[in-house]
């Protein structure tokens, strides 16, 4: 590309000046906006979105009504009145993490219920090494409670502003194939659930499940369709350390190393930069409170970030998009990926400073972070990266897919054989840390995973217009249908786009168990929605086709139009998944497909 030396360049001084901005004052980020929205500062005629300000389809959900109980008395008494008027319900968390529509009742007359104000940790048990809290305390409240106590949870996911009925709703988890593995759920000892009832019974009460009753493993990865979690406890450890060190290598082995490497570290999980061949490898282990360090981890992309910083990050990769700058992005990802390096991550070994690997500290200061969630209000000078209310915030569609361990040597084949046709092709993906693969075990939950499998969390650029294609729609979409059809992953049930959930519950050989367990909990679907629905296979379809769905992931193409014909996108095979249907670039003076830089 002609003058593409002095276009890199210029992108590569809007990222220093990007980090004159990456570390503001950590105590006084603006907190993100709250997921419900009324009229008038009301609780009534609402809109409900999540954390990104977007839902995959871009629909906007409406609600009647919000409601924030402060006490289990409360949310017996809301969901009695809204189950006796047949008022369908929701549940929305604090921050509304889940990109589909999980949190929405849906048509305009649904009741939200807000986990805002259950925010209370009830009771630390420290001859049980057991905690008990409310469903809307996050995972961050959790960490410190549990610390004072001496006491932690030993995995949990990375981002700390995730509430514990959130979590389990959706199966979230960390990374470790040890003891009972990631997923928090697998470490519930009592579940207290507000259900619909008869009006014999008032038409609410709380069901307390404890381990050995059958129905805990519908209740702990539920997507919110049985009622209201009000109350969990959960199984704590004593306190440990844990030592970490980061470590890169070239991907010319990863296939055969990735399995093998869950198995050598307790906390391990692995970074891919597949256009830069490099695999960031996390050798991280428990060891005894009495070893000398006190660091911690507290991830750059968590933090705070001022926002011209966001601004100009997003301005720098639509340009490249708009350029159709493959090589440009792939420099930007680059220097991303090294700045990132050479920051340790966000690692310190005193708190402050990092002066060397391994980094060594305390369980409770290295397992999570979210800085960026939480502080006094700044008037947005800060705030998350990703935060809506920000006019060039972050956006990006995630594609997180669980393959079996047994498979995930074919797979990482399929996917370096696919890089290798166009290498700039995947460097989008480092803009958002790489390909993040964590490990998790089989669960006996009846929507958990079903093996032991290494999870695949792709993070890729998200046009505001939803007509517009990325720069290699193609490959992504490929990678997409690789892991979903021709290798039967499992996606997770709180990121994704639509075409992920298209007939999923097929994969899970629980599943007609768990609407057996819905139907009695819940017998008039008063929990479930459209969306709901569709995911469990109960009525209707997520695909919805229309003029460029493929491109939003509402759809796999099966006709041009579904792509952008013009703008040169057309429905092909795919490259080494012939069965893939994807929107390919094609040169509009041959008809032969194009390969931009």
């Amino acid at each position: 590309m002609e003058n593409s030396t002095l276009t890199k360049s210029s992108h590569l001084l809007l990222v220093a000046i990007l980090l004159l901005f990456l570390f503001p004052d950590p105590s006084t980020p603006s907190p993100p906006p709250s997921p419900v929205l009324c009229t008038n500062g009301s609780t009534n005629n609402c809109t409900v979105t999540n954390a990104y300000g977007m839902f995959p389809d871009r629909s906007t959900c409406r609600a009647l009504k919000v409601v924030y109980p402060t006490s289990e008395q409360e949310l017996l008494q809301f969901v009695a009145n809204a189950t006796a008027s047949k008022t369908k319900m929701k549940v929305v968390t604090r921050f509304s993490h889940s990109i589909p529509k999980l949190s929405c009742p849906g048509g305009s007359n649904g009741l939200v219920i807000s986990t805002l104000n259950l925010d209370h940790v009830l009771n630390i048990d420290k001859t049980t090494m057991q905690i008990t809290v409310e469903s809307g305390v996050t995972v961050k409240a959790l960490i410190e409670a549990a610390a004072e106590a001496n006491l932690v949870i030993p995995y949990v996911p990375y981002w700390f502003g995730l509430t514990i009925g959130g979590l389990l709703s959706t199966g979230a988890h960390g990374s470790s194939l040890n003891g009972k593995g990631s997923a928090v759920h697998e470490y519930v000892t009592e579940m207290r659930l507000v259900t619909p009832a008869p009006a014999d019974q008032s038409y609410a009460r709380v069901t307390v499940l404890k381990i050995g009753d059958p129905d805990l493993d519908a209740t702990k990865v539920s997507l919110g369709v049985l009622g209201v979690i009000s109350q969990v406890t959960l199984q704590l450890q004593p306190m440990f350390k844990r030592s970490l060190t980061f470590e890169t290598r070239n991907d010319s082995d990863l296939a055969d190393q990735a399995v093998s490497f869950g198995y050598q570290h307790e906390f391990a999980d692995l970074a891919w930069y597949p256009g830069q061949r490099k695999v960031l490898y996390r050798k991280d282990d428990r060891i005894p409170v009495n070893v000398s360090g006190n660091g911690a981890y507290d991830f750059i992309g968590f933090r705070p970030t001022a926002t011209l910083a966001i601004q100009t990050n997003r301005f720098t990769e639509e340009s490249f998009e708009t350029e159709k700058d493959a090589d440009g992005k792939c420099g930007y990802s680059q220097f991303a990926t090294s700045t990132l390096a050479l920051l340790a991550y966000g690692l310190t070994n005193n708190g402050l400073i990092f002066t060397g690997y391994p980094v060594i500290g305390y369980q409770n200061k290295m397992e999570a972070a979210g800085g960026c969630a939480f502080g006094s209000e700044d008037g947005l000078l800060t705030a998350c990266p990703w935060d809506p209310r920000i006019k060039e915030s972050t956006l990006f569609h995630q594609t997180t897919v669980s393959i079996p361990l047994d498979r995930v040597k074919e797979f990482i084949l399929d996917l370096q054989k696919l890089r290798d046709l166009q290498p700039v092709a995947l460097c989008g993906l480092e803009l958002y840390d790489g390909v993040l693969m964590r490990y998790a075990k089989s669960s006996s939950a009846y929507l958990g995973k079903d093996a032991d499998v290494l999870d695949f969390d792709f993070t890729y650029y998200r046009s505001r217009d939803p007509l517009t294609p990325r720069l290699y729609e193609d490959f992504l979409e490929e990678i997409e249908q690789i892991a979903l059809f021709k290798y039967g992953g499992l996606p997770h049930w709180g990121k994704n786009r639509n075409l992920a959930f298209d007939g999923v519950i097929k994969k899970y050989n629980n599943s007609q168990t768990f609407l057996e367990v819905k139907n009695r909990y819940d017998p008039d679907g008063l929990f479930s929605s459209e969306w709901s629905d569709q995911i469990l296979g109960i009525n209707g379809s997520v695909i919805v086709k229309t003029a460029g769905c493929a491109l939003e992931g509402l759809c796999v193409c099966s006709e041009d139009v579904h792509c952008a014909p013009d703008k040169g996108y057309y429905c092909r095979p795919g490259k080494i998944y012939e069965d893939a249907r994807v929107c390919t670039y094609e040169d509009s003076s041959t008809g032969n497909l194009k390969f931009m830089s």
